[in-house]
């Protein structure tokens, strides 16, 4: 993909790349403090990398036709890795991220009709009121050290609660961040261990973990019991995400969720649908203060709109561009790994049960192959006629198992972004630079300090 420009792009700091010959355990020493510095020039260049993890093949794969077979053609052969499970099931339980077979295929079916873009759109007003009172705050705090990646997290989470709950998050808020920040900063990042033995082997982590789940699924049992306690009237519409939730039914077999599934449903799509974006934005926002033409054609663009719907977010073209290019650069989920239940072909190559297969979005969003300056910032290749590869560009993922709350979290991204940028001229008064890191998500090293400017 050719992108022509007039002005030479810049390029966000990375960390340093690995070398290629690095050992094996001072490839999982670095795993421990950051995933994504532990690839090295050639996962940027070649398009299937082999080789091994203990007893299994291993494969980074960054062909298009590759990873489609594994996420779309064959992909009932490709379940999470131990190390993933370990990962992600003390705060999603049995949801719809980790289920497998006929409970994912239940989940899916009946989750699905709360996902429409009509549902969607019917959320809208809740982001607004959120983003209406989130400018109104800022504007106190103007030419002023200001902490955006934190005020991202607490309004994607004020978002999220009233989305979910139709009631604001002041009372729960920081206690849902506390546990997210705690989960992160120790049980989220992954151990020699988690990686070496089977689920069915208990690390002393898991241990940690166990205690962590039990803690907060009570937690968000309380959130759903304090909902249920304010009741839905006879006949009225759904009001907000549990409505919906709480009311699926699998239209093939009529079973709605028991009350422990709907908690670990909920907590799913809280947990994924406002850290992600929190972090989507923060990296947006990030990228904008070190790119101030390009901010300033965001607000061009949102000038005069009013933004109070989803056909006002679909007007903002360019603003979309951005937060494309952004999770082109900085993909939510910068690593797929999948386990093969049974023997395949995948790029030429055999696979036998119980081999790896890695998909990484950062890999594969910046390998030089596929992009055209893979490493700079350029929003408009998004605006191109000629779009990238369904298969090169993963941020919500592929296939059956592509993220259901995609609609949901673009539309978000765009309406705040467009709604920020046309209130606020936004600075970096941080000379550090932000590199990324990978734990569970793509994190920023540091929180630099903005100023922001009214417009």
């Amino acid at each position: 993909m050719n992108i022509a420009s007039m002005r030479r792009p810049i390029i966000p700091p990375t960390p340093p790349r690995a070398p290629d010959n690095m050992s094996f355990f001072g490839r999982i020493a670095v795993i421990k403090r950051n995933m994504i510095a532990t690839w090295g020039q050639r996962a940027y260049e070649e398009e299937v990398i082999q080789g091994r993890f203990l007893l299994h093949k291993s494969f980074i794969l960054n062909q298009p036709d590759a990873i489609r077979h594994v996420l779309l053609s064959n992909y009932q052969n490709y379940t999470r890795t131990p190390a993933g499970i370990r990962m992600l099931r003390p705060v999603l339980g049995e949801g719809l991220l980790l289920a497998e077979g006929h409970a994912w295929t239940f989940q899916r079916r009946t989750l699905s009709p709360a996902f429409t873009p009509r549902a969607t759109a019917n959320l809208v007003p809740h982001m607004t009121a959120v983003l209406d009172e989130t400018i109104a705050k800022l504007e106190t705090r103007t030419n002023e050290p200001v902490d955006l990646r934190e005020i991202m997290q607490r309004m994607t989470l004020e978002i999220a609660g009233r989305t979910m709950f139709s009631f604001g998050m002041d009372q729960h808020g920081p206690t849902l961040r506390n546990f997210v920040m705690e989960y992160g900063a120790r049980l989220g990042r992954a151990h020699f261990l988690d990686m070496a033995l089977p689920v069915s082997w208990p690390t002393p982590m898991d241990r940690a973990r166990a205690r962590f789940r039990k803690r907060w699924t009570q937690f968000v049992a309380m959130l759903i019991a304090e909902r249920r306690a304010v009741g839905k009237k006879d006949g009225a519409p759904p009001r907000d995400l549990f409505d919906l939730m709480d009311e699926a039914r699998d239209p093939e077999t009529g079973k709605g969720f028991s009350d422990e599934q709907l908690v670990d449903e909920v907590a799913t799509m809280i947990l994924a649908g406002h850290e992600t974006t929190a972090t989507a934005l923060f990296w947006a926002l990030y990228l904008l203060a070190l790119d101030p033409d390009t901010q300033e054609e965001v607000a061009s663009e949102t000038r005069g709109e009013h933004l109070d719907s989803m056909a006002d977010i679909d007007r903002q073209k360019f603003t979309r561009a951005v937060v494309d290019e952004t999770m082109r650069l900085y993909p939510p989920a910068f690593l797929v790994a999948r386990a093969a239940r049974d023997k395949d072909i995948v790029a030429g190559a055999e696979v036998s049960k119980g081999d790896i297969i890695m998909i990484a979005p950062w890999l594969l969003h910046r390998h030089e192959k596929l992009w055209d300056q893979p490493n700079a910032f350029i929003p408009k290749r998004f605006m191109s006629k000629e779009p990238p590869d369904r298969f090169a560009y993963l941020p919500f993922g592929a296939g059956p198992r592509v993220c259901i709350g995609a609609p949901f979290a673009q539309a978000e991204s765009v309406l705040a972004l467009a709604r920020l940028i046309g209130a606020f001229r936004v600075e970096l008064m941080d000379a550090a630079p932000v590199i990324p890191f990978g734990v569970v998500t793509t994190q920023p090293d540091h929180s630099p300090m903005f100023r922001i400017t009214r417009r």
